[in-house]
């Protein structure tokens, strides 16, 4: 399974290893989206900045 995981708020005033996770995502700007798959790591990425994303489940 893969998840959609977009970009919905700015990472200006967020800790710099929020800022890390989501350039790690390969997020850059507000609105971009990517396409991960589900592992324990990705997962634990996508939770630590969950406040800044939205998290869509694709079914394949």
């Amino acid at each position: 399974m893969k998840k959609k995981v977009t970009q919905i708020r700015s990472k200006i005033g967020w800790p710099k290893d929020q800022k890390a996770t989501l350039e790690a995502l390969g997020l850059r700007k507000i609105g971009a989206s990517v396409i991960v798959e589900d592992t324990p790591s990705m997962n634990g990425m996508i939770v630590k900045v969950r406040h800044l994303v939205k998290v869509e489940d694709i079914n394949e």
